[in-house]
């Protein structure tokens, strides 16, 4: 598993690294095809008290490179949304693989 963090007007966590790890380990453990995972944390002013902090996963797969991204009012929030959205899309992605025997 090698997952690559990366902070954009934001201070790194070493906390919140750990959490995304936790989460990003059930997609590595279940989808072995799924080699790199890059993690973006953003934030971002809005008018809204439930948005602007984003985090964006994209993982490095067979195919095009699966991405999702979600704005929430923390990052734990924006990471479980994330870590959804990328669950669904691989197992779309895992019923377009054909194993050869």
């Amino acid at each position: 598993m090698n997952i690559q963090f990366n902070y954009q007007h934001v201070s790194g966590s070493t906390e919140l690294e750990e959490y995304t790890k936790e989460k990003l380990q059930t997609i590595f453990d279940r989808y072995n095809w799924i080699t790199r995972a890059d993690v973006f944390y953003k934030t971002e002013n809005t008018s809204s008290d439930e948005t602007g902090m984003i985090t964006e996963i994209r993982l490095s797969a067979p195919g095009p490179r699966l991405f999702a991204e979600e704005s929430h009012a923390t990052f734990h929030e924006s990471v479980n949304k994330v870590v959804n959205q990328l669950k669904t899309q691989c197992e779309k992605r895992k019923a377009t693989i054909i194993t050869h025997p």
